[in-house]
């Protein structure tokens, strides 16, 4: 659990540290990783998340009801994060050097964030109904690469809007903390809460909403008017193809 702890937070810290060392409009990799990590992220919510919410639900009827709840959660969330979690960065001019920290935006990333660390599960008995705690390095995989492009964004919001890295960083902290407190939450606070009912089928159910959401967002947004990119084409292949080598090698 230290393990992904660690990968989690520093893969948030390191992402961001690169804005340091690229410009803030020429970042055209940055579209690569998001078709990367959205191909697979929505892969790994087929083939491994939405699977397991429905065979650890007494009712698998209810889990469509908690799907829908967390894609639109997520779509109410974008309203204050502008879409940070697939790679989107407004800069206003109006906006430059303000010294003004958009909360609003950095508390709906810690929120969605938050959730995403919450169903990793160290125990099977916490959830016994569930599978992810077999599947965990791959979800872990798929989290950790989904925050690449989002913490890097967000960094870039922050140098732009506060004109101060040493302070810009100190907010990102808060983003690189939320998913490892998720886990802590999960893992050593509430196991008990999540052993009775279906507490766990909820909280993974929403996830799995808010992934199907970004994740499709991320892919329909890699390819405007639909015009054809080898580069997005291959990194979209990439993703898919490794979530379903990792599955099958597990």
């Amino acid at each position: 659990m230290l393990t992904a702890i660690f990968i989690l937070f520093f893969t948030v810290v390191l992402a961001g540290w690169l804005v340091r060392f690229f410009p803030q409009r020429k970042q055209s990799w940055l579209k690569i990783i998001l078709a990367f990590s959205g191909a697979y992220l929505f892969t790994l919510t087929i083939i491994h998340i939405l699977p397991d919410v429905l065979m650890s639900s007494a009712d698998p009827h209810a889990v469509g009801y908690y799907v829908l709840a967390g894609f639109f959660l997520q779509l109410v969330l974008e309203i204050f994060s502008q879409g940070i979690e697939h790679g989107h960065m407004h800069l206003h001019a109006h906006e430059k050097s303000t010294n003004s920290v958009p909360f609003l935006l950095l508390l709906s990333l810690t929120i969605h964030s938050f959730l995403e660390g919450s169903i990793l599960l160290e125990n099977r008995a916490v959830a016994p109904h569930s599978h992810i705690s077999e599947n965990f390095y791959q979800v872990l995989a798929g989290i950790a690469i989904h925050h690449i492009p989002a913490a890097f964004a967000l960094m870039t919001i922050l140098v732009f809007r506060l004109n101060n890295f040493a302070k810009a960083f100190a907010y990102l902290l808060i983003f690189a903390l939320a998913s490892p407190l998720g886990i802590l939450f999960s893992n050593y606070i509430i196991p008990e809460q999540l052993q009775e009912g279906n507490a766990f089928t909820i909280l993974s159910g929403l996830v799995a909403g808010n992934f199907l959401h970004i994740s499709t967002t991320i892919l329909f947004e890699t390819s405007p008017e639909h015009r054809f990119n080898r580069n997005k084409i291959l990194a979209t292949l990439a993703g898919a193809l490794l979530a379903l080598a990792s599955d099958l090698a597990h």
